[in-house]
């Protein structure tokens, strides 16, 4: 156990350029998606804190319930879409970059509208207030009201971000997993498992970890500084 682990180390630490190849081609699929999930979010969770319509109530409980949803039946519900014979499959998605993106931007998509709505329903009212008598418009008010709350969306996006970065349900169930193609960090780490080359599979862990240690690292200086 203790030579995989410096064998591990090895690769890691010398730059093993199959090693990174699959860090740098995780990463980016996953930068894609967060930026994504966080667009379309924000908006949305702006608008459920401050906006009252029928219906909203059972919106909120949906969104929340989906924070949970297994990543399998995500992977299972594109699938089945994106598939020869499914509604989406004259897109060629399946066993692609684009499906893997999509997935993940599934996945991270309710959870960062829930902390955001909790976000800015737990702002205070007088931020919202001042603005508009100061003549802010739509727009304005709400970069201002973002701003305001901008460390408690921070932490809501590193959560999406949580999420999917080390997700293996979905990404093995629509993107097949291809060397060179749609192989992430996670799939990797299951497949080498698998083949008993556990060094390679402990330093793309070892790497996942250090991922998920800087986004953390960077939160809190974000925290130090506001």
């Amino acid at each position: 156990m203790s030579d995989g682990i410096l064998r591990a180390l090895g690769l890691v630490l010398s730059g093993d350029g199959a090693l990174y190849a699959i860090v740098g081609r995780s990463l980016g699929i996953t930068l894609c998606a967060i930026l994504i999930a966080t667009l379309l979010a924000l908006p949305l969770g702006y608008l459920l804190a401050h906006t009252r319509f029928a219906g909203q109530r059972l919106c909120i409980t949906l969104l929340q319930t989906l924070t949970s949803v297994p990543t399998v039946v995500v992977g299972l519900l594109l699938f089945g879409l994106l598939a020869r014979q499914g509604p989406l499959g004259a897109l060629g998605w399946l066993y692609t970059p684009k499906v893997l993106i999509t997935g993940q931007a599934l996945l991270a998509f309710p959870i960062i509208v829930t902390l955001t709505r909790a976000a800015f329903a737990s702002q205070d009212v007088r931020v919202r207030e001042t603005a508009k008598l100061l003549g802010a418009g739509r727009w304005h008010t709400g970069w201002t009201v973002m701003r305001e709350a901008r460390l408690a969306l921070a932490a809501g996006v590193t959560t999406g971000f949580g999420r999917i970065v080390g997700e293996v349900g979905c990404a093995m169930m629509v993107g097949g997993n291809i060397e060179g193609y749609t192989r992430t960090m996670s799939t990797a780490i299951a497949l080498e498992s698998g083949r008993g080359e556990f060094a390679f599979g402990v330093g793309l862990g070892l790497v996942l970890l250090s991922v998920a240690l800087v986004v953390n690292l960077g939160l809190q200086r974000l925290e130090g500084r506001l």
